[in-house]
């Protein structure tokens, strides 16, 4: 070969090279397939409310009361009105099954509602919540599959909300109940027949004049109507036997899960005075409705149901949250738990937190848009509220939103959160698709592809890109290419990473005013922090174990109403801005 050709074969093999380099990389970005975080709501491909008369109020995606299980190696998760079920290796990329678990034609619009799913020896057990005898309970040792036949054809009691524990021993329980008149019940299965031994036992019933976190209302504030206590979910741990339940009500930002413990799979139980899963502030609030769970290493986690009520009281999405036991005391970490955080790798210690450090950087920022459709501002998509959003004039590849970050920041990850603006879709969908561009800029006039899914043929409705490698910036532009359904419309356009900035300084004065007459309830006070954007309110009934966590925004004052009037109550708070989080208050105890 002449030493022409040997320099110009060199100058393709280079320009391959870096060819391949670039499609990696944008691959890795694209895909996500090199990221080590996660971010709630859960980014799955939720189904649309399947009942035509909601449409009244728009139509919209739904599902809640969630379970994962940890089956074979994989994890899959089941919940309301989807029409199949999605497993997972990892808890980010989750793959959609399509089955329809009904035999009753007249249920269709209330497939598989609230399940239940248990595992016994290599089976897993499904069933779904209903009084009637037209639902069997299902049995597959191949899911993945979708493998599936009848273990029993007719479940003699059936039950709503129902959940199924296998006890160490091997002996089989469900326990059920949704009601705001009627408790939690419980009873023991046989194991060969799956029938009832005997009759149900009551387990728990809301005591709300105890307990003030389960009063009904938007803030806990309704004394006229009863609390719903639903969603049983059991797990043992050191020989105690916690017994979860949703309350009070699926609308609502204070909706959690309680646990009762005992020391037996029956009972009696004691309350714990908190709720365990509790996330009344941030983007995405409200844990309740859901189950405990253990991934690969027997790390703790706790899957819950998130509310959004707009479009209709039953819009919903799903949360994953780290969980565990603090002694004897269960709880989940919800701090920062609409942030990203780290996926399980290993063992770990959630008492220690699984909080990237990466902090929202475009909170209230300046944005830009191509075009608005009525009411629908562009500030909507930055103010940290899931319930409001932007929406352009239409559905058009080339509509965009711009956010300012005020300052040039590190960008380490993105999430998109659309919001079905028009959507006008009915039931499970398999074959929509969102379709986008993200740009950066440090000046606001030169600017680069950062993310590239123009390509991309998967509904994400909640999409959350972690870039392979960080990159410094000011402005960031989503550009719309195809929409799943609908105008495009963004409840969150939520940028994340680290600004150059200083701290906030530490929260001074903080006052809590624990009513006279009702000690449910407390009003909180601090001195605001100038350089800070919200603010974390920890609490509990312990002084060294704050679990229970608040976001505040836009405030320096937040009027508590949730507390065990039995209990004396310890709290701290910090604050939070761009650039990270202060040192916490000195904990303050209240009486």
């Amino acid at each position: 070969m002449c030493l022409k050709n040997k320099y110009v074969v060199k100058a393709i093999n280079t320009m391959m090279n870096r060819i391949l380099f670039l499609l990696l990389f944008l691959s890795a970005v694209s895909s996500g397939a090199a990221q080590q975080t996660y971010c709630n709501p859960v980014n799955l491909d939720y189904g649309f409310t399947p009942i035509p008369n909601f449409s009244e109020w728009g139509r919209h995606r739904a599902t809640a009361d969630p379970v994962i299980v940890t089956y074979k190696g994989d994890y899959y998760l089941f919940s309301t009105n989807q029409w199949g079920y999605w497993w997972s290796s990892d808890l980010l990329n989750w793959h959609f099954v399509s089955r329809s678990f009904l035999k009753s034609y007249h249920k269709v619009y209330d497939d598989l509602c609230a399940p239940a799913v248990g595992i016994i020896g290599d089976t897993m057990l499904l069933f779904g919540s209903t009084y009637g005898r037209d639902f069997p309970i299902w049995m597959s040792t191949n899911p993945k599959a979708n493998e599936w036949s009848e273990a029993v054809a007719a479940f003699d009691i059936g039950g709503w909300d129902p959940a199924f524990f296998t006890d160490n021993d091997g002996r089989l329980y469900m326990y059920n109940g949704s009601s705001n008149r009627y408790p939690m019940y419980g009873v023991e299965l046989n194991r060969k027949t799956l029938q009832p031994m005997g009759y149900r036992k009551e387990m728990y019933l809301l005591e709300p004049d105890r307990y003030g976190w389960q009063r009904f209302g938007e803030y806990m504030d309704n004394t006229f109507l009863d609390p719903f206590i639903e969603g049983a979910w059991m797990t043992r741990h050191n020989n105690k036997y916690y017994l979860q339940y949703g309350a009070p009500g699926t609308e609502f930002s204070g909706y959690a899960d309680g646990v009762v413990v005992g020391d037996s799979p029956l009972g009696p139980f004691t309350p714990q005075s908190d709720p365990f899963s509790f996330k009344p502030g941030g983007f995405a609030r409200g844990a309740g409705h859901g189950a405990t769970f253990q991934d690969k290493w027997n790390n703790w986690w706790h899957v819950s149901t998130v509310i959004l009520s707009v479009k209709n009281n039953f819009e919903r999405r799903l949360g994953i949250w780290p969980a565990g036991f603090d002694g004897d005391l269960m709880y989940c970490n919800t701090v920062f738990g609409d942030y990203p955080h780290y996926l399980p790798n290993g063992p770990a210690d959630h008492l220690k937190s699984r909080f990237t450090g990466w902090m929202l950087l475009n909170y209230k920022k300046p944005v830009q848009v191509s075009s608005t459709f009525g009411a629908y501002n562009a500030n909507n998509a930055v103010d940290e509220s899931m319930k409001t959003y932007w929406s352009a004039a239409g559905s058009n590849a080339g509509e965009w939103l711009q956010s300012d970050l005020g300052a040039l920041s590190t960008v380490r990850a993105i999430q998109i959160n659309y919001a079905d603006q028009d959507a006008g879709l009915l039931g499970k969908q398999t074959d929509i698709y969102h379709q986008y561009r993200i740009f950066h800029s440090a000046d606001g006039r030169k600017w680069e592809l950062l993310v590239d899914k123009s390509k991309n043929t998967t509904d994400v409705p909640h999409d959350y890109v972690e870039l392979a490698q960080p990159v410094r910036t000011r402005f960031i532009k989503l550009e719309n290419v195809h929409m799943a359904a609908g105008k495009f419309a963004i409840s969150g356009l939520r940028v994340f990473g680290n600004g150059e900035g200083t701290k906030p300084d530490s929260v001074r004065s903080l006052i809590v005013l624990r009513t006279e007459k009702d000690k449910r309830s407390a009003w909180l006070k601090w001195g605001p922090v100038d350089n800070a954007y919200a603010y974390n309110i920890y609490f509990g009934t312990e002084p060294d174990k704050l679990h229970n966590c608040i976001m505040v925004h836009d405030a320096n004052e937040y009027y508590y109403k949730g507390m065990d009037n039995q209990k004396t109550y310890y709290y701290s708070i910090e604050a939070v801005n761009e650039n990270g989080v202060s040192g916490r208050s000195e904990v303050k105890k209240v009486e």
